[in-house]
């Protein structure tokens, strides 16, 4: 089988995308980052054969867009259609938000990936490290997850 996650090929693609992201993807990225969803740990700017998705939990299988305007016109639309499909075949699930959505509903964004962060069978492996430097539950990480979604 051929290697299809975070292939060389599109190494200066990835490093270029994360140099430049758009405002929203760093607002999103500044909540994700660092296990902050309930313990998982999201990569951005992580490709999957040719493509490369915004963020995604290889733990979780979980691949997350933000997209901006340019992804509304007709031909753009049909490439998303046609790349999430080959993604959504590795077995990988995806989530889609706007632009507007991160900067106007970030809370509803948050919830909305904490739903489906919930919906998976497995706990994370490792949980983070609160500032004292013990380790919270994961029970304590999920009764925080409106908590977070409100920051």
């Amino acid at each position: 089988m051929p290697h299809i996650y975070t292939r060389n090929s599109e190494k200066a693609l990835r490093q270029s995308l994360r140099a430049e992201m758009p405002s929203a993807e760093y607002v999103l990225w500044s909540k994700l980052r660092k296990r902050q969803m309930m313990g998982y740990k999201f990569r951005r700017q992580y490709s999957v054969g040719p493509y490369v998705v915004d963020f995604y939990c290889a733990e979780l299988r979980l691949a997350i867009e933000v997209d901006g305007d340019s992804h509304f016109q007709t031909d753009a639309q049909s490439h998303d259609r046609e790349r999430e499909a080959f993604i959504k075949s590795f077995g990988i699930d995806f989530l889609r938000f706007r632009n507007v959505e991160v900067f106007e509903e970030l809370s509803a964004v948050l919830d909305s990936i904490a739903r489906r962060v919930l919906e998976h069978p497995k706990p994370p492996c490792s949980p983070p490290l609160s500032k004292g430097g013990r380790s919270e539950s994961t029970a304590q990480q999920r009764s925080g997850v409106a908590a977070v979604a409100r920051e």
